[in-house]
């Protein structure tokens, strides 16, 4: 999945979140933060935390990676 901004990122977690059967209840208590976070993350709140962003989508089995566009340059 591309991931474009806030809302695509969200859009990806959630669906990550259901296809392993969790609620935002459990997630939360796995991750340490609150529904009320990811709730806001899910929903493409652009002023969450990158790091806890992360931390999230890593406990979900998501990887994330920057690639160079192609004909771009640095």
């Amino acid at each position: 999945m591309r991931i474009a901004n806030a809302s695509d990122f969200g859009a990806a977690v959630r669906k990550r979140r259901k296809e392993l059967g969790y609620t935002q209840a459990e997630l939360a208590g796995y991750c340490g933060c609150s529904t009320v976070y990811l709730s806001n993350l899910e929903n493409g709140k652009e002023t969450s935390e990158i790091g806890k962003a992360l931390f999230v989508a890593g406990r979900l089995g998501l990887d994330l990676v920057a690639l160079k566009r192609t004909g771009e340059t640095l």
